[in-house]
Parts: C-alpha cells; sequence; structure tokens
C-alpha cells in the first residue's frame, strides 16, 4: 500500500496557493470547499485533517487557519459571463459588446469531459389519449419547427433525453393521471460529451504543477458551475424565450468546439439530463406507455 505522504509533491503546489490567515479556515476545509477533496460519507473531518496531516508531514500545518493568498486575484470568469448574460437577455443578442474569453471557456471545457455515460437513455412524449406514439414519432422535432429549449435556439433541433424513464418524463411537466410514451435511445459509441453536473468533482488541480494555473483554474470554478445552473435552473415558461438565451449561446460555443452534448442535472428529479446536438447520433429503439401517479410539489416557506 502507497504511504500517503508519497502524494506530497503533488499536494504542495495545491497547497502553496493559499496563506496563514487568522480569520481564515483550516486548510481541509479550503480543499474540500475549493476542490471538492474528501468529500465524502466514509470520512469525517478529523479524519480528513489526520490523512491531509500524513500527506504533508506536517501535523501543525492542519491545525491553523488559511486564506487564498492575496496574489492571486479572485474574480476569474465569472463576472465576464454575467455581464454578457445581461446583454444577451436585454440589449445585444447576436453582436454582443461584451468581452468574454472564449479561449479560457474551451480550455476549461476539456476539464469536463463526461465518462462512463450511460448508452441508454430515455425520451417522453405526453399522450392526448390511449393511443402510444409510434417510435417514429418519439425524436426530435424536424428541422425549422423545433421551438426554444433550455439548449437548442428556435427552429434548430437538439434530442432531450433523460437518464431513467422517471427523469423524461418528469422534464415534460405531466399531471397526476396523464399517460406517457416512453421511448428507449441508444447512444453511437465514441460521442464527446461536456458534463455540467458538478464541476468541482471533475476539475483536479493535480493536472498542474504550476502554482498560478492551478490559482487561476480555483478562480474560474464558479463560473463553470454557473454555466451548469444555466441549464438546470427552473424557467418559467412566459419567460422561457428569453431566459433559455444564454444556455443557447453556451450550447452553440460548445457545438462550435466540436462537442456532441451535454450532460446536466435535471431540476425536477434525480436523475440527470443530455441535450444531444445531432439528433441521428442516438438511435431510437422501442416505445412504452407509462401512467403518472403522482406529481410532488415543494414549496418555500
Amino acid at each position: 500500500m502507497t504511504a500517503p505522504s508519497a502524494l506530497k509533491d503533488a499536494f504542495a503546489p495545491v497547497v502553496s496557493i493559499y496563506e496563514p490567515a487568522a480569520d481564515g479556515h483550516f486548510l481541509v476545509e479550503l480543499l474540500q470547499e475549493d476542490w471538492g477533496m474528501f468529500n465524502t460519507d466514509r470520512i469525517e473531518l478529523q479524519a480528513a485533517r489526520g490523512l491531509l496531516s500524513d500527506v504533508l508531514e506536517n501535523g501543525q500545518i492542519v491545525r491553523e487557519r488559511f486564506g487564498l493568498s492575496p496574489r492571486y486575484p479572485n474574480a476569474g470568469l465569472h463576472l465576464l459571463w454575467e455581464r454578457l448574460r445581461v446583454e444577451l437577455v436585454s440589449t445585444n443578442r447576436y453582436f454582443p459588446d461584451a468581452s468574454f474569453d472564449k479561449e479560457r471557456l474551451g480550455e476549461l471545457l476539456t476539464h469536463l469531459i463526461a465518462e462512463g455515460v450511460p448508452t441508454t437513455w430515455y425520451r417522453a412524449r405526453l399522450q392526448s389519449g390511449n393511443i402510444v406514439y409510434p417510435i417514429g414519432q418519439m425524436g426530435a422535432p424536424p428541422s425549422g419547427f423545433a421551438s426554444h429549449g433550455r439548449a437548442n435556439p428556435p427552429g434548430i433541433p437538439y434530442l432531450y433525453l433523460g437518464s431513467t424513464h422517471e427523469t423524461a418524463i418528469a422534464e415534460i411537466r405531466p399531471h397526476t393521471g396523464e399517460l406517457a410514451s416512453v421511448a428507449d435511445f441508444q447512444l453511437n459509441a465514441g460521442l464527446h460529451l461536456v458534463d455540467l453536473r458538478d464541476p468541482r468533482r471533475l476539475v483536479s488541480p493535480f493536472v498542474f504543477g504550476d502554482e498560478d494555473q492551478i490559482a487561476a483554474l480555483r478562480s474560474d470554478v464558479p463560473f463553470i458551475e454557473r454555466l451548469g445552473e444555466e441549464l438546470t435552473q427552473p424557467v418559467l415558461p412566459h419567460r422561457a424565450a428569453i431566459d433559455y438565451v444564454p444556455s443557447q449561446y453556451l450550447c452553440e460555443f460548445i457545438k462550435k468546439l466540436g462537442y456532441h452534448g451535454v450532460i446536466y442535472r435535471s431540476s425536477v428529479s434525480d436523475g440527470m439530463n443530455l441535450a444531444l446536438f445531432d439528433p441521428t447520433k442516438a438511435t431510437a429503439g422501442a416505445v412504452m406507455q407509462r401512467k403518472v401517479l403522482r406529481v410532488s410539489v415543494t414549496i418555500a416557506t
């Protein structure tokens, strides 16, 4: 078994972006918050501190409080994105004036390549009666007929799929007692998908040995988390044509870079969704009928 101290050289440049700060946090807490390290139900905070102490071969450092070194700016891309987002929604849609580092966004997306993606996904349509839709009517709308969606601009069809029957049906906002046709789709092999569900779980500071690059990545993690939120956050139906514009812009850019689609969290179920830019990259299978037995509602108090 490899000793924890064997990881010391890998952790050294990551730890070096932090400096002692009287009003800061314990180092293990910063690594949890910034990089998702030690975030598991199987290890408690005290055990994580002990493990980090063994890695760094320093029992004292885990008892001190730290903050991000002032040498590294903490603005990142998220402020630039917010300016661009506001302009896309309310001022200039096709020729925005707000500057944005697209090259940097392209670099960040390389950290979010989806792995272990299920090959079978599902698409659902509400039925108007007892007749199940034929498989030929379960795919994306024809080109020119697609309405605006979270990922697609109007007229450009993408194939929206859910990871489970429940997710696919929940995404079409059914009522109790309604019937839905659900089709399974098999993804083509070799697809390159961007996973926007949990960026902190995917990005790793250990791919860099340079402190400046690690600090820059840390600064940009909130931005890529924001991109996932663009595709997940609930949107009121009467606002959809406007509020979907930023996520459509984002997906157009991702498609331009050669990716085949984006995976994002479902806001109405525990599953995940896939927006496939080219509907021909998935093959339809069989259709089955499902009845909605109950719809759950959660309210703010």
